[in-house]
């Protein structure tokens, strides 16, 4: 942990933007904490909410919103890792307070708990920081992981890796996504493990009930073209998008790229050759005479899969696929790149018939051919797989607070 900080440290100091965030985020926690935390008063509890970034703020946000409806003395402290999901959710109303966790250090999590002094804590997915969960469990506080999941490449699994395997046994209980995972940590001796799902399906479930009219991208629409809907792309991704348009007419694209700067824009912009337009310079006219309609503004991607036929998921030509089941939701096909093994819901998807990998153009031109000519077909069973894995904010949430 001193490592990586002295790492961030120094690139923050050649000028790396998300570690300067970082760093600024650190220097400001523990005095945001003492001076903005609310008074714990008479029998209130607080539940402290540990999330790493965006998309485990997402399957944390059901429980968070159930709690406050049904427990709304219960006082909840939201903490995140990463400056993207702090900088995007410093303000979110259903918590009493939003801040960065301090590195974990034991003299950190003794000040920080020292502070916040939780009544329970909660940890989404992947956070296992040992600092926090030792310290939690000589406190006695009752400490969880929801929507966790488990694989035998993971580092508890190796000859070498007992130690943070012993880290799991700090929790009170482990709710996790599948059957894979209770039986894989039962393999290891790690017995107070549940199924209880994913909550992020819930959360997309309720997103697509409070899906918002965005007329720009129903006016593009309107034509009766079938219309792809490409959510978080980058550049590997919009180069077959650009090719696919190009050799076909008929077809109508809404790019929404993942980063939305004025560079990254120009390479869309330049690959597409005059055949698009920009959201936020729209006009009938405009709408009217292209064909690719570029989203260069944030949030609205949820609501903009209503419009379209197929969607298809950037970064599985990166690091990883980004939020498929957000477009499934809609009953339609999904497609994405070849990096998604590590994402359950895109397999699930695929052996569904409801989704698709694909490698190279030839491998996305057949897919997508297939995807618009039985879009109906494939994005029921596409639709019908997420309904299947509704429920998991009921589960954990009766297990935590009845």
């Amino acid at each position: 942990m001193y490592i990586y900080i002295f790492l961030v440290w120094v690139a923050a100091l050649f000028g790396h933007k998300k570690a300067r965030m970082l760093m600024q985020g650190q220097r400001k926690a523990m005095d945001e904490l003492r001076t903005r935390l609310p008074h714990k008063a008479g029998k209130h509890k607080r539940v402290w909410i540990h999330v790493s970034s965006v998309g485990e703020f997402e399957q944390a946000r059901p429980i968070i919103e159930r709690l406050r409806k049904e427990l709304p003395d219960v006082q909840i402290v939201l903490t995140f890792f990463s400056p993207s999901g702090y900088n995007l959710r410093k303000d979110y109303s259903q918590v009493d307070l939003v801040t960065y966790l301090p590195f974990a250090t034991r003299r950190n999590a003794r000040a920080f708990l020292d502070v916040l002094k939780p009544d329970m804590a909660i940890f989404v997915k992947y956070e296992f920081w040992p600092a926090y969960l030792k310290e939690l469990n000589r406190r006695g506080v009752k400490t969880y992981s929801i929507s966790s999941i488990f694989r035998d490449k993971q580092l508890f699994f190796r000859q070498w890796g007992k130690p943070y395997l012993n880290l799991l046994r700090l929790f009170t209980a482990i709710y996790v996504q599948d059957e894979r995972s209770v039986r894989l940590l039962h393999q290891h001796g790690i017995e107070h493990v549940q199924v209880a799902g994913d909550t992020r399906f819930d959360r997309v479930h309720a997103t697509r009930e409070q899906a918002k009219e965005i007329p720009q991208v129903a006016r593009f629409v309107q034509s009766g073209e079938p219309v792809i809907i490409a959510g978080s792309t980058w550049q590997p991704d919009e180069q077959l998008l650009a090719r696919y348009i190009s050799e076909n007419p008929g077809v109508k694209l809404v790019l929404v790229p993942h980063e939305i700067h004025e560079a990254h824009l120009h390479q869309i912009f330049q690959q597409f050759e005059g055949r698009y337009v920009r959201l936020t310079e729209a006009t009938i006219n405009s709408l009217d005479a292209v064909r690719v309609l570029v989203v260069d503004t944030m949030g609205m991607l949820s609501s903009i899969y209503q419009y379209g036929q197929v969607a298809y998921i950037g970064g599985g030509f990166g690091v990883g696929i980004h939020n498929t089941i957000e477009a499934a939701v809609y009953g339609m096909p999904v497609l994405f790149g070849p990096n998604y093994k590590n994402f359950r819901e895109a397999c699930a998807l695929i052996e569904a018939g409801g989704g698709r990998s694909v490698k190279n153009y030839r491998e996305f031109k057949d897919a997508m051919d297939e995807a618009l000519a039985n879009h109906e077909t494939m994005g029921k069973r596409a639709s019908e797989y997420v309904e299947s894995e509704l429920g998991a904010t009921d589960k954990i949430y009766n297990k935590l607070f009845k």
